[in-house]
């Protein structure tokens, strides 16, 4: 499943430079597919087509947050999600509304980083 930031971040921004695929953002700020991938043009995943370079809205306004069709849980790069690793405050979370077998995220790894 993807990981989550709750709402106890406190800002830190600890987690942000850890991330393999770029899907770890601070509050209020846009996100791009394209950032931190090799996806380009259109994109379609499973919660709809988007342009890759287009500017998405925020999922979160007040704290960190991470992109779920970004998200991998590191797999391919690390052993165990390097956000949660790195959160003083334990705020990385699996997110229990995005489940994905361990095949579903190679899968994603796979797709956000097809050069």
């Amino acid at each position: 499943m993807a990981i989550k930031i709750t709402d106890e971040c406190i800002n830190c921004g600890a987690c942000e430079p850890e991330c393999p695929n770029n899907a770890i953002y601070e509050g209020a700020q846009e996100w791009r597919f394209s950032e931190g991938t090799g996806l380009k043009g259109n994109v379609v995943t499973k919660n709809g087509s988007f342009e890759a370079d287009e500017a998405q809205e925020p999922v979160d306004y007040d704290v960190f947050y991470i992109v779920t069709d970004k998200c991998t849980e590191c797999m391919g790069f690390h052993e165990e999600p390097q956000c949660a690793e790195v959160c003083p405050v334990d705020c990385c979370v699996p997110d229990e509304e995005n489940v994905e077998s361990e095949k579903e995220l190679y899968a994603k790894k796979d797709f956000l980083h097809l050069d």
